[in-house]
């Protein structure tokens, strides 16, 4: 597919994911800058439903839900298991990034550390250098 025909899914991607706001903003300095544009812009954003609808982080959010599976199969025993995997994957990940911001801490920690170690060996140094000047 040509780069031409998929910047136009790239933009509205990229709009939703910021949200409503950024949306009305382009819309705004559309209609500044080249009218019809802004004006094709609230069309859109009306026919869409992006103007009255919510946020569209959440829609884009429900429809990527439905998109990769996590509706209802009919098959109970799959859908239990889906169910159990899903929440073991999040229990994972919630865990994972519980380590990570840990492990950014103690990074942090050691930095301080390591600064206030070099802040107190120049005190030191300087203390020592003004004690051999007063002799």
């Amino acid at each position: 597919m040509s780069t031409v025909a998929t910047w136009p899914s790239q933009a509205e991607n990229w709009l939703d994911e910021r949200g409503k706001g950024a949306w009305i903003i382009v819309m705004v300095l559309a209609f500044i800058f080249v009218w019809p544009i802004g004006l094709a812009l609230l069309a859109y954003m009306i026919w869409s439903k992006r103007m009255f609808n919510g946020n569209c982080v959440a829609r884009r959010k429900h429809h990527k839900a439905a998109r990769y599976g996590f509706r209802p199969t009919g098959n109970a025993a799959f859908d239990s298991y889906k169910a159990d995997t899903l929440s073991r994957l999040q229990e994972e990940q919630q865990a994972f990034e519980e380590f990570l911001q840990r492990l950014r801490e103690a990074k942090d920690k050691s930095e301080f550390d390591a600064f206030m170690d070099d802040r107190a060996k120049k005190t030191t140094e300087s203390d020592a250098e003004e004690t051999e000047k007063d002799a």
